[in-house]
């Protein structure tokens, strides 16, 4: 039977170039901070909070997040989704996103923290308009485990898929079974321990744009192994391989403010999490 534990809606508007609430609604273990404005851009700032601490086996957490034409957000996580041992059931985290036209969504995700025996599942649909823009990351780092070598969780697959004009246009999952005894074999994460993934959609990026940025990363970042790929819609998808979180984080921090001054026309921002 489903349990479930947290739910978040979360509607966004455009009024006199200010994205502005117009519903918020958040039950359980779920919840966001009151809306800040780090800039004088207009865009608006939300932070999710998990009060419960961490998920458990059998827990379920439902998100929608509504975007109106022109509305702005950048959404983000406090602290790292934490999942411990789940015995019987699987975690369950389902999103579903709508981007009305000119919107633009930055979603930035703390790590998934999968801890001994943790099973996770994460589904997220995007439907957004031609027009619009996404930018969204998401980490994967080991927890803690008895035999203390970080991979002793059951499962972790994390789903994405975006629907552009009701048509599906991007696809992009990603799952681990340490229990498979492939998880360190060429084309998983071979010498790796830490993994990150972005999606980018937006209007304005094409080959010319990927394989320019792709150039600044190597410079950058000599000593990581990642991959970009062109969609078939204006974007990219990243995959990154690192050791530590800290790697992960700094890669798409780098990434996040490319994009936000080659493609949102928009500085940089401090997003300060205590």
């Amino acid at each position: 039977m489903e349990k479930l534990i947290g739910t978040l809606a979360l509607a966004i508007a455009e009024r006199d170039g200010k994205s502005v609430p117009a519903n918020t609604y958040f039950q359980g273990a779920l919840k966001v901070m009151r809306p800040q404005y780090l800039d004088d851009s207009g865009q608006v700032v939300y932070f999710i909070l998990n009060p419960g601490g961490g998920y458990v086996g059998g827990d379920v957490y439902k998100i929608d997040v509504t975007l109106a034409d022109n509305a702005e957000l950048l959404l983000t996580t406090q602290s790292a989704t934490k999942v411990y041992e789940t015995p019987n059931n699987e975690v369950r985290q389902e999103t579903e996103i709508t981007l009305g036209k000119n919107s633009l969504l930055e979603f930035i995700s703390d790590p998934v923290i999968a801890y001994e025996k943790a099973r996770y599942v994460q589904q997220q649909v995007v439907h957004m308009d031609k027009t619009a823009s996404l930018f969204y990351s998401e980490m994967i780092t080991p927890g803690w485990a008895r035999e203390q070598d970080g991979f002793r969780y059951e499962q972790l697959l994390l789903k994405n898929q975006v629907y552009m004009d009701g048509k599906l246009a991007v696809i992009d999952a990603f799952r681990l079974t340490p229990t498979d005894g492939v998880l360190h074999d060429i084309g998983m994460l071979e010498s790796f321990s830490h993994v990150g993934s972005l999606l980018v959609v937006t209007p304005s990026i094409d080959e010319t744009f990927v394989h320019d940025f792709q150039e600044v990363l190597k410079q950058e970042f000599a000593d990581l192994r990642f991959g970009i790929s062109l969609l078939n819609v204006h974007g990219f998808s990243a995959r990154i391989l690192a050791n530590s979180t800290q790697e992960l984080e700094q890669f798409i921090d780098f990434c996040h403010r490319y994009v936000r001054q080659h493609c949102f026309e928009k500085s940089p921002l401090l997003l300060r999490k205590y």
